[in-house]
């Protein structure tokens, strides 16, 4: 089982978890509205989302921080055109897409449930997941276009604010990226509510630091690691490609927060360091479940019910049949995003002390056991992995 399988615990979260969003298809895009017919307010737009952020004017336009001078010009010089460099006009390929691993932490295609299944039903099942997925991904990175807009204005060095400018022009082409390969594939499917939380505190925070842990820790982590995750799992050709791009773009978003959140925590007062790492701690926990059966397995869990399934079924067979689905434990493999990637980088940027780490400690033990978080903190302390020396290698698997 991984963290995005896991409960979070009960305790009261300030991240909110909206009401489940109906499964109707959402536009990916499409040809260009006439003049005619051009409205500035659309029914695919939510209603407006207030946010308090204070804009920092910085006249020292020479380099403070010269690691992120550097990644800035490394974004320069790596940018790329969806239009140019993706070859679109190749279909996507159902047999590899179909034979792409679900990638849920337990092997639901070896039920006999699954078994049963017709090829029909399977490749179904196996396109909602992908187009689940990659919605997911696709909204996740609306709102990281947004939270990096506002960083350019937040954020109070000029180097930071170069970067996140280079942030936002990514973000923008990977939604473009990400909407026109689900419109080949599917339809995008609603956003999970958990997420949506997560994007909606983030956005809404006053507190520049709150949005650099909430966005280029918290939700960067869970990006690349499921990034990798996927391109790993896929033999799709457009699929791994677009994910090897976006993949790349993401390991330099995740080493701007890095290296400019582990410079800030020193400067912080005790107290303010104690609350952004409660606030890391309840982003991090929005994304391992949610709340009140509103996480990620729930929404998949909906979409496969609308193709017909017997999801109570599923995996009344999947708990059944655990013990022999799991005998052969597996090996090398991290712990999902938050307990594998998300933690690593909070104890790199100092946000993991002995006291917020006995509160991830009680709720991955609650869902994910002993045997995998450990007995006491200290041995869950020793289990967490380092982060990869290179993120952007270990994307692409030539790092463990």
């Amino acid at each position: 089982m991984t963290d995005a399988a896991a409960a979070p615990d009960s305790r009261t979260c300030p991240f909110r978890i909206p009401a489940l969003t109906s499964g109707k298809a959402i536009a990916a895009g499409g040809s260009n509205t006439p003049m005619s017919q051009f409205e500035i307010i659309s029914n695919t737009q939510e209603p407006d989302l207030s946010t308090a952020m204070k804009v920092v004017y910085q006249w020292n336009y020479g380099s403070e921080v010269e690691e992120l001078r550097r990644l800035y010009v490394k974004a320069l010089e790596t940018q790329w055109i969806a239009e140019r460099d993706l070859n679109w006009e190749r279909p996507i390929d159902h047999i590899a897409l179909a034979a792409t691993p679900l990638g849920i932490g337990f092997p639901v295609e070896q039920t006999s449930y699954w078994r049963s299944l017709s090829a029909e039903t399977v490749w179904e099942l196996k396109k909602r997941m992908a187009s689940f997925r990659l919605s997911n991904f696709l909204h996740g990175e609306q709102g990281a276009l947004m939270v990096a807009a506002q960083l350019v204005n937040a954020v109070p060095h000029t180097d930071a604010k170069f970067y996140a400018a280079t942030q936002t022009m990514d973000e923008a082409r990977h939604v473009e990226v990400f909407a026109r390969y689900i419109q080949k594939l599917d339809m995008v499917r609603p956003i999970a509510p958990n997420l949506k939380g997560l994007l909606d505190t983030t956005l809404e925070t006053g507190d520049w630091t709150k949005k650099l842990v909430g966005m280029q820790i918290v939700v960067e982590g869970l990006a690349l690691y499921s990034f990798r995750e996927m391109r790993n799992l896929t033999e799709e050709p457009l699929l791994k490609e677009i994910l090897t791009y976006v993949g790349r773009d993401e390991a330099r978003h995740h080493a701007y927060g890095v290296q400019y959140v582990e410079r800030c925590v020193p400067c912080l007062s005790a107290a303010e360091r104690e609350e952004l790492e409660d606030f890391a701690f309840d982003a991090a926990i929005a994304i391992i479940g949610g709340r009140n059966q509103a996480g990620f397995m729930a929404a998949l869990m909906q979409s496969w019910a609308e193709a017909g399934i017997d999801t109570a079924e599923l995996l009344a067979c999947a708990q059944r049949e655990r013990d022999q689905l799991t005998r052969t434990p597996r090996t090398g493999r991290r712990r999902g995003p938050v307990s594998g990637f998300v933690l690593p980088t909070l104890r790199r940027c100092g946000l993991l002390s002995q006291r917020v780490a006995g509160r991830f400690h009680e709720v991955l033990q609650e869902n994910l056991g002993s045997q995998v978080v450990g007995d006491s903190v200290e041995e869950f302390m020793r289990w967490i992995p380092d982060l990869p020396e290179d993120t952007a290698a270990w994307l692409l698997g030539e790092l463990e």
